[in-house]
């Protein structure tokens, strides 16, 4: 097995983070370099490299994460104004750790596009 990713260390508690929310199947919790006023990122606890590398007995926790971005949005007050859901998928599309995560950002208006 391969040196630990960052959100893995996270997850194993070996380094702190700002968490927001945690249960059996992901944890959520802030950005360390926010691109937004409010920028929380949500991993799952499963080791998955990104959405390319899902299998399709992923679909269960798949939902559990949207599901879970919903209510951390609501947690974080992003509703009124609206928030912005992003997943990174390889070097080209700026992922820079591989274990699948989506940024969720809020705050403030998002402009478009965004890169």
């Amino acid at each position: 097995m391969g040196e630990k990713t960052i959100f893995q260390r996270i997850i194993d508690h070996e380094i702190p983070a700002k968490i927001v929310h945690e249960d059996d199947r992901c944890l959520a919790f802030h950005d360390v370099n926010p691109q937004a006023p409010i920028h929380v990122l949500l991993i799952p606890k499963q080791p998955i490299t990104s959405i390319e590398t899902l299998a399709d007995q992923d679909a269960a926790l798949m939902g559990h994460l949207m599901l879970t971005i919903r209510n951390v949005a609501r947690q974080l007050g992003l509703v009124e104004g609206g928030y912005r859901v992003v997943t990174n998928c390889g070097q080209d599309a700026g992922q820079s750790v591989d274990h699948l995560h989506f940024h969720i950002l809020g705050g403030r208006p998002l402009s478009w596009p965004p890169g």
